[in-house]
């Protein structure tokens, strides 16, 4: 269910702006995603699990935010982003 660290070291390095970033909003919607996709498998298998859906919803609400805000402060950024991570934004 978690992200390992040799996957968050690797969004890092594909969506950080240098090789320290792990801060700026690409890379935390990109970790967000994976998390979210990893959940979203996890509810294929246990469609019951309700106690995990309310933390599953919270990143969801998070990585909303999140694109606003990259999508207010720089469009071209975020055109990009949703494109490389297949997310579509409303």
């Amino acid at each position: 269910m978690s992200i390992t660290r040799s996957k968050k070291k690797e969004i890092f390095e594909e969506f950080g702006r240098d090789v320290n970033d792990v801060g700026s909003p690409e890379v935390q919607i990109a970790v967000l995603t994976e998390r979210i996709n990893n959940l979203s498998l996890h509810f294929k298998k246990f469609p019951k699990d309700n106690n995990s859906k309310r933390g599953f919803f919270i990143l969801i609400g998070r990585r909303k935010k999140l694109l606003a805000y990259l999508r207010r402060k720089n469009y071209s950024r975020f055109k990009s982003l949703i494109a490389e991570l297949g997310i579509r934004a409303k």
